[in-house]
């Protein structure tokens, strides 16, 4: 399926040399219209529109208030400055129809890409699920639990993760673990989402 990008800037999800970029079509006639550090405008001609989403609602592009509309959100997952990952997070609004949702996630399929479809909430899956625990750990550190080599070591053995929380949470940047976990926290106030002090740290002398 043919796709357009719209970018402005650099973009988490497909950074320069992206096969994702180097692909799109450069023709106007494409259907799928991908906005990347762009305004919205709609274009009901086309069979979906995607914004590129940081930590952000979709809503504060498109409102709340969208009636069958071709408009969806989406942000490939990246842990902090690592290399994006082949996760998709397709970002749909209530109002989205059906099909432009599978036009959406047929074109990322055959770009190579994994998808998966998130309702419209700050931190979509992926960052609610695993920020709490990258906080948790940074906490028991903090706090003489265990050294970070013996934690990491703990959940790759015993749990069969690839690497540790915190080498993870570490190598991906602290200071940008700061930013995405304290606009969770700001959302929700759930305190599991509060910035440990070692991502705060960081955020400040950055």
């Amino acid at each position: 399926m043919a796709y357009a990008i719209s970018q402005n800037g650099s973009s988490r999800s497909f950074p320069d040399g992206d096969s994702f970029l180097q692909n799109a079509s450069q023709t106007s006639n494409a259907e799928i219209l991908v906005l990347c550090g762009v305004a919205f405008a709609p274009d009901p001609s086309k069979s979906a529109v995607l914004i590129e989403l940081g930590n952000e609602s979709l809503a504060e592009h498109v409102g709340d208030d969208c009636k069958e509309t071709n408009v969806l959100g989406f942000a490939r997952y990246r842990n902090g400055d690592d290399a994006p990952s082949a996760l998709v997070e397709l970002v749909r609004p209530a109002g989205a129809s059906d099909a432009a949702v599978a036009a959406a996630r047929d074109m990322f399929k055959a770009a190579g890409l994994e998808v998966v479809v998130s309702s419209d909430q700050i931190g979509r899956i992926i960052n609610r699920l695993v920020l709490p625990k990258y906080n948790a750990a940074l906490r028991f550190l903090d706090e003489g639990l265990a050294t970070q080599a013996d934690m990491d070591l703990t959940c790759k053995l015993g749990l069969g993760y690839p690497d540790g929380p915190i080498e993870r949470v570490v190598r991906g940047g602290l200071a940008r673990h700061f930013h995405v976990t304290q606009a969770l926290f700001e959302t929700y106030g759930t305190p599991s989402y509060a910035p440990p002090r070692r991502a705060v740290v960081a955020s400040r002398r950055k």
